[in-house]
């Protein structure tokens, strides 16, 4: 068994000065914390890989391919495979859990 605490997990971010963090990854998925502060652009590529985003803290704007929506605290989204996604319009600080399967950047 794997556990974590979400405030551990963010103490350890921070402390790395990371805007991502990859703090789990088995053989069918992976767990990561994302954070992007309000004027942040959010540059990340489609991924190779299914991903779910859980809102930990922070409100944006979620562009997933032509849909766009607000996101907040417990907003939960999936994101295909090679889909364009981007947080935008940050206007309090965001910190998001991702879940990857299969993990990141293993179907690359």
């Amino acid at each position: 068994m794997e556990s974590f605490e979400i405030l551990d997990v963010i103490t350890m971010q921070k402390s790395l000065g990371e805007r991502y963090l990859e703090f789990f990854k088995g053989d069918n998925l992976s767990l990561g914390l994302y954070s992007l502060r309000t004027g942040d652009e959010d540059t990340q590529q489609p991924h190779t890989e299914d991903e779910v985003y859980y809102v930990v803290s922070g409100h944006a704007k979620l562009k997933v391919g032509d849909n766009d929506r607000s996101v907040k605290p417990g907003s939960i989204v999936f994101v295909s495979a090679g889909v364009e996604h981007r947080f935008h319009e940050i206007t309090e600080t965001l910190m998001v859990m991702v879940v990857f399967a299969p993990p990141r950047d293993s179907q690359t």
